[in-house]
């Protein structure tokens, strides 16, 4: 590829990132201002604990950022450890076994990021 349209595709895959982020935002913020706002006796409504509302918007942004980043360097590491690992069967079929390893250990980043959001939301 040339550096052109690698700059190109960085750039387009930059502006989709970026739309993604701001939508998300967006509805993040609709909904859970909408749950934070309710009464702890509405029905269906899902409630934090009796704490302060400020610092349950934050652990609810928090808990998102944690599971967010969790699957975004989940994404990056199988992208590389993934592309890495078929060109490494292709030379020597062998390995398949040892290079499916390595691409779960890279997956096992996003359980990271959700246990971290788990425990977040379970202290607001």
């Amino acid at each position: 590829m040339d550096t052109v349209a690698c700059r190109q595709f960085k750039n387009r895959v930059a502006l989709s990132l970026l739309v993604l982020f701001v939508v998300l935002a967006i509805v993040g913020q609709a909904y859970a201002s909408e749950v934070l706002a309710s009464e702890p006796g509405e029905s269906g409504a899902v409630v934090a604990a009796a704490v302060d509302p400020d610092v349950s918007k934050f652990a609810v942004v928090a808990a998102a950022a944690a599971f967010a980043f969790g699957a975004l360097g989940a994404g990056i590491a199988i992208a590389y450890v993934g592309s890495s690992a078929v060109a490494a069967v292709g030379e020597k079929p062998e390995i398949a076994g040892q290079a499916l390893i390595f691409v779960a250990l890279a997956e096992g980043i996003v359980v990271f990021g959700f246990i971290t959001a788990l425990m977040i939301l379970g202290k607001a």
